[in-house]
């Protein structure tokens, strides 16, 4: 069934949204588009995402959510080991609990959002 409308880009909150964007692409290798203090963006010619400033905010956290959890993205890696170490050199870091660590990780990005490096099938 062909829906109405077609997905413009994502939004994100943040309380740095220009740290969140150079986070981001370096994960993704996308260009950063816009980068102000109220808020950036990054793109790959089809898709972007963009971090919008919340003064105050702050992720929920992973196990243990401090505030709800509103969404999670993840990316498709080949090797868990190297995505991993290449996340935490660019500001990622990493929970104790990894509920499937031989197939999926979880990580948290500089604002404290859960996000997932999974191989790729």
């Amino acid at each position: 069934m062909p829906g109405f409308a077609s997905l413009a880009m994502i939004n994100l909150d943040a309380t740095d949204p220009a740290a969140q964007a150079a986070f981001y692409s370096g994960v993704l290798g996308w260009d950063v588009l816009h980068s102000q203090a109220e808020y950036a963006m990054i793109g790959d010619g089809s898709t972007s995402l963009g971090f919008g400033r919340v003064p105050g905010y702050s992720g929920p956290g992973w196990p243990q959510e401090t505030a709800p959890k509103r969404y999670h993205l993840d990316f498709y890696v080949d090797d868990l080991d190297k995505a991993e170490q290449e996340a935490l050199a660019l500001g990622a870091t990493k929970p104790d609990e990894q509920p499937q660590p031989d197939r999926w990780r979880v990580l948290l990005d500089p604002e404290g959002h859960p996000f997932d490096i999974c191989l790729r099938s």
